[in-house]
């Protein structure tokens, strides 16, 4: 079959043709015959004109076709080169975000006496029972069992086994899972436990001791894993039972736990006892 273009091109070659053997035809009777050529003019002349116009409307057609084919060559590229732009754009924000969570890191490993190591977190645990991670650092990189795991934020958790390169790192908000903290406002100790959401109960702090809601929890120390003063999270309610020694307390811990993308491992627990995963 012929393309269209290969159609277009014969359909003006043929007018052109025809066009111009009207028009020899009309100048001989003109020439020869005055008053015929007259007659031959009017009855030529509307048939020349439609074959005019046809000529400029394939012209027009031809024209068009070959604007829009430039144009939407042009759209191509242009679209090629608008999708380069966002992807270099998003690289470059990419870059510009965790150059901000390293300099938090960087700027917040000053603030501990003890040996740290930056890691990257590579994994998640989908259980909602074990709530762990996986980090890119391991034996290799001397981090083992019992070193805390933290951020600018706060505590993450603690190491509950490494391989080679890789650990896994127990969360705080895990049932099975347990710090020695007290509230910084007014020194009541507890320990902070896990539970299935995303918060923490505050366990074992007397009803005696004055705790509200908006009271900051921080690590005592006491647990010989978590260094003293780390940030733990916020009260969220406080119960009093009308019998017991202890209130209910909540905390929501400060560090969004689904967004970690690197943390800090304490080299340097001052033991290696942790609560292991059930």
């Amino acid at each position: 079959m012929f393309s269209k273009k290969m159609v277009m091109i014969v359909v003006v070659i043929v007018l052109i043709a025809t066009n111009i053997i009207i028009l020899s035809a009309s100048s001989r009777s003109y020439s020869s015959y005055y008053e015929p050529g007259r007659i031959a003019i009017s009855l030529i002349a509307p048939f020349q004109e439609a074959v005019t116009r046809s000529i400029r409307f394939v012209r027009g057609i031809w024209d068009g076709y070959f604007f829009l084919v430039t144009a939407a060559k042009e759209n191509a590229r242009y679209r090629e080169a608008l999708s380069r732009a966002i992807e270099e754009n998003n690289q470059l924000k990419e870059l510009k975000l965790s150059n901000v969570r390293l300099r938090e890191l960087l700027d917040f490993q000053k603030t501990i006496t003890k040996r740290v190591i930056a890691a990257e977190v590579i994994g998640k645990d989908p259980s909602p029972w074990f709530k762990t991670i996986i980090i890119d650092k391991g034996k290799e990189d001397h981090v083992g069992k019992g070193m805390a795991v933290v951020i600018p934020n706060g505590i993450v958790g603690q190491v509950i086994d490494a391989s080679s390169h890789y650990s896994k790192v127990l969360l705080i908000i895990a049932q099975n899972s347990s710090a020695d903290a007290l509230v910084q406002r007014t020194r009541a100790r507890g320990v902070i436990r896990g539970e299935t959401s995303e918060r923490c109960t505050f366990k074992y702090v007397l009803r005696k001791h004055d705790v509200q809601v908006g009271d900051q929890v921080i690590s005592s120390g006491l647990d010989e894993v978590f260094p003293k003063g780390l940030a733990i999270g916020q009260v969220s309610s406080v119960t009093k039972p009308d019998a017991g020694i202890f209130q209910e307390v909540t905390v929501v811990p400060y560090v969004d736990f689904e967004k970690l993308e690197e943390v800090l491992v304490v080299l340097s627990p001052l033991k290696q006892t942790i609560v292991k995963e059930k």
